[in-house]
């Protein structure tokens, strides 16, 4: 495969990666370069996490996070620095880099919340919503109260279902903090929406209290963690991708984490476009958020 003035060759296209709806290498690759400019506006100059299957999915896989030693020399990488030293990870800012990736059998992609430029503030607050005791019809109440939260406090939030068991609410930021104050801001959040409805929602990170209850899961709101990429497909049967959507599906009681899969997710596209096309033009100060938590903006 050729990108301007650089090549990708593809070994095994028919390898198979999803052994019972056979879809092969190949398969991948089309799905990633139909799906390619809207994974890359999101992708763009954040570090990526890689979920590799060299076996396909019915093997254990691996999670990369360093490029490889033999990764072409225009793969854009970016030297981040962790406890004891630094890390060169990935970004996927081309298509011949995502080509790149499915040629290594990277099926998923776990992107940071912050940009290479200011790589300790975040861009973005994210809340994991995982339904308990699989009662998806909480997940969605759960994000639609977190919208209505959101949008009181003059933070504008985006949705997408993660392609595993629940749904994703991201709420774009201007980078004017570090991630232990967006951090604090999602932890208050999440306590005040458990407040406001303690029989359906907790804070407790240990299982055993949350007796039925959605967890609201803050917790991905550190430096380095990660959250899987819109558009990215996942290790699962079925190929399900994580899909940004509207707002108005959540309010569907037919939508379901999966209901997006590599066969569908290219005809959502083509008619309902992008539900997070100019998601950073979106993001506001956390500021005013902050102040009526009573979080000091001091860092």
């Amino acid at each position: 495969m050729f990108f301007g003035k650089y090549s990708v060759r593809i070994s095994h296209p028919g390898k198979v990666l999803f052994p019972r709806m056979g879809i092969s290498k190949a398969d991948l690759i089309n799905y990633y370069m139909s799906v390619a400019d809207y994974f890359i506006y999101h992708s763009r100059m954040r570090p990526v996490s890689m979920q590799r299957f060299p076996g396909g999915i019915g093997q254990e896989g691996f999670f990369q996070k360093k490029a490889g030693d033999y990764f072409p020399d225009w793969i854009p990488v970016l030297e981040v620095p962790k406890e004891g030293g630094s890390l060169k990870m990935v970004m996927v800012n081309n298509k011949a880099t995502l080509a790149y990736l499915c040629n290594q059998d990277v099926i998923a992609h776990h992107l940071w919340l912050s940009r290479a430029d200011r790589i300790r503030q975040p861009d973005q607050l994210i809340f994991d919503l995982d339904p308990p005791r699989g009662n998806f019809d909480l997940v969605r109440e759960a994000a639609l109260a977190l919208h209505e939260m959101l949008s009181g406090l003059d933070l504008l939030p985006f949705v997408k279902t993660t392609g595993s068991r629940g749904l994703h609410v991201v709420v774009p930021l201007r980078r004017q903090y570090p991630f232990e104050k967006t951090r604090e801001l999602a932890r208050q959040i999440a306590e005040v929406l458990a407040g406001r409805h303690p029989s359906k929602f907790t804070t407790s990170i240990r299982k055993e209290e949350r007796r039925g209850r959605l967890f609201l899961d803050y917790l991905r709101n550190g430096y380095a963690q990660t959250a899987v990429a819109p558009y990215s497909l996942r290790a699962i049967e079925g190929a399900p991708v994580a899909m940004p959507i509207a707002w108005s599906e959540v309010r569907d009681p037919a939508l379901h984490p999966r209901k997006y899969t590599l066969r569908n997710a290219g005809e959502k596209l083509k008619r309902d476009g992008d539900a997070w096309e100019g998601m950073r033009k979106s993001a506001r100060s956390p500021r005013k958020a902050m102040k009526a938590l009573g979080i000091s903006d001091k860092s």
